[in-house]
């Protein structure tokens, strides 16, 4: 019962949390507190009283425990706008919020729990004792803009946990720490897989070997499945004129977060947000006929979007996003094939990776109350929703419909996956569009001689290199699958005395396709074998007299394993877990 309450135990947690700071600070002005996954944040400004300190959040969940105790009733009710004015008077935000309701019409509401009133549509517990006073704490301190416009103050928001009971919160507990073990940003610097550099510039990483190595192999592995299925490899230019995203629509979607480029000799220019209108031109390079289509396009290659300084971080959020590509142009009688094929090509890949069992999908469709954000004719919306439920249905995806999802120029099949953490994540995506090819006047020449538009399909199947990798990373807790490790083979010579027979077995191993390398440093072999192991290298091979005069390496596995075989023996066993 206490799960389905959860918002309601989250919602009433932000207003005691409110109700203490109020305590503790009563000129403080009080902002919004919503449910978020995993808890309730709360935003203040402190400009008119003293500061708060991380110090102070103890004692604010002390205030709220003892309310809790008190058992407050939280009671909700409808109020004139003159009455708000008045309860909230010496409130400015939540004025303004009293300002922004009745322009758009809506009904205000407050709710009350003992001393405190909160404008607030609810829902809220019945009772304080409702929540297990136990399961929940105030986390950490972040500023936030007020309505999350950087135009507006910078507040002081105050981040709570909050699960319906204590053993929940433990679990939660546990998960987190976890994370922070697989924090992409900590194993890639053990690993030694990316760095950045204050003078190059945040948001912009530098892939090592290592990192480059799994970098290239996934885009060497994804191509693999997509030229089974058609696909041909292209290349574009980073940057285009303006007009090309203006045509697109682009610009308008972008707008500062496009970076422009220009130059003495009068050159202006745009980095590429994204790649589809560059293939649009591709496609039009040429006379096309029906017997032409389907076409079929991929490129992984770098685009470019001008984040927002504070929401760059790690390899989720940068500047420089190498983006997997793909669009296929064809006829309306062949866009159930294409997008089988390309739901195929999602289904290989992440079986591959292990992530395909644990997965749902979402039928991403207009937001119907604001037709303005999108392109194209609201007909050919119609059918396109139409035609992807059909296909879900066919397959048997049981995709859930969510409305306002869709993209610009049209709905989607969105992909859900979980990584180890249980974590959802979307990443791969097919999405119809019937308004690009038109605003390009993309035509090719029908069986009766008339031209027409073609459909363009839209697909990302490992999305940015970047943002995966950053997921995979963390999935593996840097233990990478063989096929995928940038080192799969690290030998340890026992002593210098043994370094040739090591080169020797490395060069056998590199014949065969076989990434290794050789740990001898003059560091004991101790240490050499836990360098290894931190290493996360699936392989690694002892050597030393014994070994050679035997003709059999010494076999250390990652998942701790240990065994004898031959260099023969160890490059089957490698190449039948690639």
């Amino acid at each position: 019962m206490k799960e389905k309450n959860l918002e309601k135990i989250r919602h009433s947690l932000s207003h005691l949390l409110a109700q203490a700071v109020k305590e503790k600070f009563p000129k403080v002005k009080l902002g919004i507190g919503p449910v978020i996954e995993n808890g309730f944040y709360y935003d203040f400004d402190f400009s008119s009283t003293e500061p708060l300190r991380e110090g102070d959040l103890a004692e604010l969940e002390d205030i709220m425990r003892k309310n809790i105790d008190k058992n407050l009733t939280f009671v909700g009710k409808t109020i004139t706008e003159n009455e708000a004015r008045e309860i909230f008077s010496k409130e400015p935000y939540k004025l303004e919020l009293i300002e922004n309701l009745k322009k758009k019409d809506q009904s205000l509401m407050v709710y009350e729990s003992g001393n405190f009133i909160d404008l607030c549509s609810g829902p809220h517990v019945d009772m304080s004792h409702q929540i297990d006073k136990e399961s929940f704490y105030l986390e950490r301190i972040a500023g936030a803009y007020w309505l999350g416009d950087e135009k507006n103050k910078m507040l002081t928001r105050i981040y709570g946990v909050a699960f319906a009971d204590k053993n929940k919160l433990e679990e939660y507990k546990e998960r987190k720490e976890e994370a922070l073990k697989r924090d992409h940003r900590k194993l890639g610097k053990d690993l030694d897989l990316f760095c950045f550099s204050e003078i190059v510039g945040a948001g912009l990483p530098l892939f090592t070997p290592n990192g480059t190595m799994i970098k290239d192999i996934l885009q060497k592995h994804i191509e693999e499945i997509c030229r089974q299925y058609g696909f041909e490899k292209v290349s574009t230019p980073h940057l285009a004129k303006i007009d090309l995203y203006e045509l697109s629509g682009h610009a308008k979607k972008f707008g500062d977060e496009l970076f422009r480029v220009s130059s003495p000799a009068g050159h202006n220019f745009v980095l590429k947000p994204v790649q589809c209108p560059h293939h649009t031109q591709i496609y039009a390079s040429k006379p096309r006929s029906y017997r032409d289509l389907p076409i079929r396009y991929m490129e992984s290659e770098k685009q470019y979007r001008a984040e927002k300084t504070g929401e760059v971080g790690g390899l989720n959020r940068v500047y420089a996003i190498t983006v997997e590509d793909g669009h296929t142009f064809c006829r309306p009688d062949q866009i159930k094939e294409e997008v089988t094929k390309m739901i195929n090509i999602i289904k290989d890949f992440y079986t591959s990776l292990g992530l395909w069992e644990d997965h749902w999908v979402s039928l991403s469709v207009r937001d119907y109350d604001h037709p303005e954000k999108y392109i194209g004719e609201p007909a050919d919306w119609d059918e396109c929703e139409k035609v992807l439920e059909e296909i879900s249905n066919d397959l048997k995806l049981e995709a859930k419909r969510c409305e306002g999802e869709a993209a610009l120029y049209g709905p989607k099949l969105d992909f859900m996956f979980r990584d180890a953490l249980g974590k959802e994540i979307q990443i791969p995506t097919v999405q119809l569009d019937f308004a690009t090819p038109k605003k390009f006047n993309l035509i090719y020449t029908d069986k009766d001689g008339s031209e027409k538009n073609p459909i363009m399909i839209h697909r990302a199947i490992l999305g940015s290199y970047e943002r995966f990798m950053a997921l995979i990373i963390e999935h593996f807790a840097g233990a990478f699958p063989t096929w995928l490790s940038p080192i799969q083979v690290t030998i340890l010579p026992i002593s210098d005395n043994f370094i040739d027979e090591a080169l020797k077995v490395k060069d056998k191993l590199k014949s065969a396709g076989i990434r290794v390398d050789i740990l001898s440093d003059g560091e004991t072999l101790g240490k050499r074998l836990r360098q290894a192991k931190m290493k996360k290298v699936p392989y690694i091979v002892i050597l030393g007299e014994k070994e050679i005069r035997e003709n059999n390496l010494q076999i250390e596995k990652r998942d701790g394993q240990s065994r004898k075989m031959t260099t023969a023996e160890l490059i089957d066993c490698i190449l039948d877990d690639n």
